[in-house]
């Protein structure tokens, strides 16, 4: 069947918004989302559940779900435990995108490498020189960030000029963070602190009372509380800091890269079965991962 162009961006804004909130949507949503005229979305929506592409909900909480028939008729596989593969510009993820294929259309050229992303979402949503990174992808943990130089609205793609293609590390952090633990006890002084730093050549370490994580002081904290005028006799849980990250060790490096820059921490402490085993610093991800 034929359908036009707002239909298709109706009913893959309705498909886009259905997988996100898992329920009924309103066509005020839909509106919303592709700014267009609710009354005229009402009136699409009539045509798009006559031909069998749309099934109404009725009821206060009600609204408009789409068939199976819709994905079919706009070449979507989408089934049962699908990965989102995010897209994000100038580090915010783009809410009702996600990718759902990747074509490299001119990989083997020595100076350029173009790809066609085909959404599942609206590419209404870019413009022309837009800077992307899409990824992590589910199995190679592939990163690719590029320019967006052109768009096809009609069939949901963006053409990119991509800059930089990364595989990220599939290993646990446990293969990359600091072991022994260099630690500290909240008896300690600033300068046992201080001494441990610069015999052992680090910048920070945790505090640990009878086997559990009571905090962590880093050369920062103890910079501070020289300049509050802080005697070096002072004990580390008077500046150490409480609220301290904690990551299992079976964790993927690529799932704690984004912590850091979200919290923004320059260490957090890798745990096993809840007991401290490990640290993994801003430093180590550098050494593994430099263009991040």
């Amino acid at each position: 069947m034929d359908l036009s162009l707002i239909q298709k961006d109706i009913l893959i804004t309705l498909i886009t918004l259905y997988h996100q909130h898992s329920h009924s949507i309103k066509g005020e949503d839909i509106a919303d989302m592709i700014q267009r005229n609710p009354g005229t979305v009402r009136n699409q929506m009539q045509a798009l559940k006559a031909i069998g592409l749309v099934d109404g909900v009725p009821g206060p909480k009600g609204g408009y779900i789409p068939t199976a028939l819709a994905y079919k008729e706009l070449n979507l596989n989408v089934s049962e435990g699908d990965y989102d593969v995010r897209i994000s510009r100038d580090g915010e993820i783009i809410s009702g995108a996600t990718v759902q294929e990747i074509d490299f259309t001119t990989l083997c050229h020595p100076d350029i490498c173009h790809a066609v992303i085909r959404l599942f979402g609206s590419a209404k949503l870019f413009e022309i020189g837009d800077q992307i990174t899409i990824g992590p992808t589910p199995v190679n943990k592939l990163l690719i960030r590029g320019e967006v130089f052109g768009k096809d609205e009609s069939k949901q793609l963006l053409l990119i000029a991509t800059s930089e293609m990364i595989s990220l590390p599939k290993k646990s952090i446990k293969a990359y963070m600091s072991s022994p633990l260099k630690t500290l006890k909240s008896t300690h002084t600033l300068q046992d602190a201080v001494v441990l730093f610069n015999k052992d050549r680090i910048h920070g370490a945790p505090v640990i009372d009878n086997g559990k994580l009571a905090g962590i002081i880093t050369m920062s904290d103890i910079v501070k509380a020289v300049e509050k005028e802080l005697p070096l006799t002072t004990k580390v849980d008077a500046v150490m800091t409480t609220d301290v990250v904690e990551v299992p060790s079976g964790t993927k490096l690529f799932e704690v890269i984004r912590r850091f820059k979200e919290l923004k921490i320059g260490r957090l402490i890798v745990v096993d079965d809840g007991k401290p085993v490990g640290i993994l610093t801003q430093s180590d991800i550098i050494k593994v991962f430099p263009s991040l």
